[in-house]
């Protein structure tokens, strides 16, 4: 592998999985050393992150993980909307589709899974694979090149739910109805399942967010009560610990 593309992926699932939290400065020279590669394909790297929209350049020395916030979020989910009801309509009408019913049992299986990492790895997986039946029963490489951008976002977004086993089972039964349509050959059930499930996913994950913002602000105002000097409000010594956009300054 070229050293371009290992840094590529090493940065790119570190972002995916959050070891590289939003706003995360990614200088050249710090990178190119943990990751064992020179400047030149470490750049390159970062270039290929930009235009997926995963980096951003503050300035022409400032690269850093770009943050995504619930417009974000909507946005993508407006995109994907789109997409996946098309590509599952789609391949309801493509030839081939036993792939699909018996990729329904496993989603079924999935459900009874989750309980363990191990479960929940195999899970993503099994998505990972939907996906590739998808882009193969469609066969239209601009609605394939599409999706892969916002998948290269949702696996990121994705994770923000991880830890609701009750979200993650009912996923499964989800894509197993989506997979069971698509198999039947029944186009509409197939793109009306699809937009029940993410109609359901975007709630759960703006829930999360939510949900986090809250533990988030409630742990500021503690500190900064717990903090304040006599004659200074409640919360201000809270307030100079966060980014002129309210969020957390790391450490």
């Amino acid at each position: 592998m070229r050293a371009g593309e290992f840094a590529y992926r090493a940065l790119l699932e570190e972002i995916q999985s959050g070891s590289l939290a939003a706003g995360t400065v990614l200088a050249e020279v710090e990178q190119a050393e943990r990751l064992g590669v020179s400047r030149t394909p470490l750049r390159e790297a970062l270039r290929r992150l930009t235009a997926d929209g995963l980096v951003e350049q503050l300035s022409p020395r400032i690269t850093v993980v770009a943050a995504i916030d619930a417009d974000d979020i909507r946005a993508l989910f407006a995109l994907r909307r789109a997409l996946e009801e098309t590509t599952a309509r789609a391949a309801a009408s493509a030839d081939g589709r036993a792939e699909f019913t018996e990729l329904a049992a496993r989603f079924a299986d999935a459900a009874e899974a989750l309980g363990d990492e191990e479960g929940r790895a195999q899970y993503y997986a099994l998505i990972a694979r939907f996906d590739e039946a998808l882009d193969a029963a469609v066969g239209n490489d601009y609605l394939t090149a599409a999706l892969r951008t916002v998948r290269t976002h949702l696996v990121r977004v994705r994770r923000m739910a991880r830890d609701k086993p009750a979200r993650l089972a009912a996923s499964a039964g989800e894509h197993r109805l989506i997979a069971e349509a698509i198999g039947s050959g029944d186009g509409d059930l197939a793109a009306h399942a699809t937009h029940v499930h993410l109609h359901n996913a975007l709630a759960s994950i703006l829930d999360s967010l939510n949900t986090e913002d809250h533990r988030v602000s409630s742990r500021a105002g503690s500190a900064g009560a717990r903090s304040t000097t006599p004659g200074e409000p409640a919360g201000s010594a809270g307030a100079r610990s966060t980014t002129p956009s309210g969020k957390k300054a790391r450490a």
